[in-house]
This record gives structure tokens, sequence and C-alpha cells, in this order.
């Protein structure tokens, strides 16, 4: 078994060259293009999906290679995922070559390797550079070919960064170096990923609005803080795919996902300082301001090298917890204690400052004046109160979501009593009160 870490770009046409010209500037070898073809298998009722598995047979000249990637972790575009590998002699499954240990207790591995049916393929010319970066050498593949279901096809282009040896902040830092190349954007979904979804139709994604988030029972209040900044970034991504497939409402739930990341930083911005996330909220401020433009085409800046910029930040952030660089004893101390009491104080703020906000209001531009800040507090809620009694949660939050919509959609006759009717709402969170 190894570790697989690799860092995945989709790309543009015009990047590919970009990229080749760049790596001229470190010690590399240089592989020229090899055609693979990758053949996916998957049970009737999706059961590696469900184990979170992929695997595959690949073939590469008369040799074939099946790989199985177990339960892993992404981050943006870092992929890190166990993989098991077994050379065959020819391109047939044999499920028992791989490690007895990798499947659930109880599998039936004949009756499962019954059912495996190829799903889908992916067949592409796969050029390489092994770079030396820093204390690493880390392997660049340039993958272009299609992603092929049946009689659905899509074009796939995508830059690889893996790993070979050495340490996961210099795959980073290198990802960094190509960061400034327009053309690319950070691939959050793996080629199984894509091949699953072109095998069932790409069937049209729901918008997804901000659900509460959900912590491991006694989490620390750095669990969810970390957990708010993933939350922000899985929000942003999910959305930023549904946007280039042409459904311009997503851009609205990018712009919630970017403000979900200015609320992390207010939430904990008591205990991590500001300093450590400059440059991070500096990239966020710039992307924000190339999204006030409502015609912005999303084509041009998902693959600009700001947007991949900023998402290799905040990927960097939270794989790194690059906030502990500059976290003292005493705030350490504070990242340690109970989120869920963390949380009972913020919700307590939070509603006060509403009721300050919203206790008297004239006029309906006066209503429109507080709609921002009515929206921000509203997002932080998400953030804190997936611990609490949901039922209770969502008829607290439903009369703010309500005021909001109704100053959104000037309903002037209803401001009044969405108000009051908001501000008399109990809190669900301990000792709170309003």
């Amino acid at each position: 078994m190894t570790l697989e870490i690799e860092l995945k770009f989709i790309a543009a046409p015009e990047a590919a060259e970009k990229i080749a010209h760049q790596l001229n500037q470190w010690p590399h070898q240089h592989s020229a293009g090899q055609a693979l073809t990758n053949i996916y298998f998957e049970t009737a009722d999706s059961q590696l999906r469900r184990w979170d598995m992929g695997l595959r047979i690949r073939g590469f000249g008369d040799r074939y290679e099946m790989t199985l990637k177990t339960a892993g972790q992404t981050i943006g575009g870092l992929h890190q995922r166990p993989e098991y590998n077994v050379d065959l002699d020819k391109p047939e499954l044999d499920l028992q070559q791989l490690p007895a240990d990798v499947w659930p207790a109880g599998t039936d591995l004949p009756a499962l390797q019954q059912q495996l049916k190829a799903l889908f393929s992916t067949q592409f010319v796969r050029e390489k550079w092994v770079v030396t970066y820093l204390q690493s050498e880390i392997e660049v593949a340039y993958d272009r070919g299609e992603v092929i279901s049946g009689e659905l096809r899509e074009p796939l282009m995508e830059i690889e960064l893996e790993l070979k040896s050495g340490q996961r902040d210099d795959l980073l830092a290198f990802a960094a170096e190509l960061a400034n190349i327009d053309g690319l954007r950070l691939g959050s979904l793996s080629k199984a990923a894509r091949g699953y979804g072109l095998a069932q139709g790409y069937l049209p994604r729901p918008l997804r609005p901000v659900p509460l988030l959900k912590v491991k029972p006694k989490a620390t209040v750095e669990e969810g803080m970390r957990a708010a900044f993933l939350l922000a970034l899985s929000q942003w991504q999910y959305h930023e795919e549904l946007w280039l497939r042409g459904n311009s409402a997503a851009l609205h739930q990018v712009k919630d996902a970017l403000e979900v990341l200015r609320q992390t930083f207010s939430l904990y911005g008591a205990l991590v300082p500001r300093k450590a996330s400059s440059e991070l909220r500096q990239k966020l401020t710039q992307l924000e301001e190339a999204l006030v433009d409502e015609k912005v085409d999303a084509q041009t800046l998902c693959f600009s090298a700001l947007w991949l910029q900023t998402q290799l930040a905040l990927t960097n952030w939270i794989a790194t917890e690059r906030w502990r660089q500059f976290v003292d004893q005493k705030a350490d101390a504070k990242l340690q204690g109970s989120f869920k009491r963390f949380s009972d104080i913020m919700l307590g703020r939070i509603a006060a400052d509403l009721k300050e906000t919203f206790d008297h209001v004239n006029h309906s531009g006066e209503y429109q004046d507080k709609l921002t800040r009515l929206h921000r507090q509203v997002l932080a809620v998400h953030l804190l109160a997936g611990a609490y009694d949901v039922s209770a949660v969502n008829a607290w939050l439903q009369s703010w979501q309500q005021l909001h919509k109704a100053i959104v959609e000037q309903q002037d006759v209803w401001l009044d009593a969405h108000r009051q009717q908001a501000l008399k709402q109990p809190a669900f969170w301990k000792n709170g009160s309003q």
C-alpha cells in the first residue's frame, strides 16, 4: 500500500504549453507521451462507491495494472488516498491478489468479483516530467483524452502533480509556482468521480444552500474552525462546477461560499491573529471585487490565475493548518476547548447583535441598509448551530430568513411583522436569552 498525494488541475488547452515551458527552470526528467487506457469497475448497486473505493485496470503498452483506491481525503484539488497496485498478465480483475484487510469485514470476494462490471473508461495520452523542487521529487503529468461511458464522452485535460518523494508542503509550494498561469483551475473531482457522473448521464445537480455545519461530538474549537473552512471550500467548488456547466444561479452560491469564509475568519478572529491570514484574505477581497459584475464570464474567471491562487491558498491554509504558526499558548488553550461551549457564546453574541440591529427600524430604506449584516449573521449561525436540536434551529433561522426575503423582494407590508416574529424567537442554545 502507498499513500498517493497528488494535486489536480483542470487545464485549458493553452495552459499546457505554458506549463511545459515553465518546468524548464527546475531540474527535471521528461518522458514522451504514452497512451493509457483505464477501465473502471462497479457493481449494479454502486457498492464500491458506497465504500468510498475506486477500482480500475490500467493498460499501457502490453502491460496491465490493477489499482484499488480506498477512502482518503480531498481538500480543494489536493487528493490523499491509500492505493494498492497489482501487476496483471491480462486485463482481467483478480481481487484475490489485493490484501484481504482492505475489504470490509465479511466481504464475499468471489461474489463481489462476479458482480463487478466495466462502468466507464478513460483514454488519454500522458506526458510526464519528474521535477526536483526543494527537498522533493514531484511528477508532473499532462493528460489529454476522453472520459467514455457507452455513447457518452467528455474531454479530459488535466495536469496532475504527484509527490514521489519528499514533503507535502513542497508539493503545495510547487503548485503555487504554477498558479501564476492563466488557464488552470483546481480539480476537486477525480477521473473516477467524473466517470461516475458521466455514467449517470450528468443529471442536473441542484443548488446546495449552505447547510448546518456538523462536527463530531465533543469537538474542539479548532476542529469546528477547520470544518468551517472545509465547508466553505466544498460549497465553492461544488457550485463552481455548476456555474461552469451553465447554471447562472450557482454564482450566488459561489458568493455565499466566499462569505462563509469571511464569517469563519470573523468568528475565530480573537483566537487566530489577522496577520496569519492576511495574504489569503487579500486574495479573497480581489476575487470578491471581480465577482461584483453579475455578467462576469464563468469560463474566464474560473480559469484565471486569481481564482486558482485564492483556492490554492485556502487549500494550503487548511491542509497545513497554517494558523498554528501564529497561535500563542493562551489562544491554543482556547482552540482546544469545547466547540459547543464556544458556539453557545458566539450564538448569544449574534442574537444580541441582531436584536440591537433590528430592535427599532423606521422605514424600508433602513431595512435595506441592514440586509448585508443580516445575511452575514445568518450564515455565521449555520457554522455554529449543527450540534443543537435541528427543529429548534430551523424555526429560529426561518424567521430571520423570512425577514431577509421580505427585504430582498421589497415586501414592505410584511417587514415589521417578520421583524417582530424574528425578535421573539427563543434561543436554542444553552443559557441563551434574547
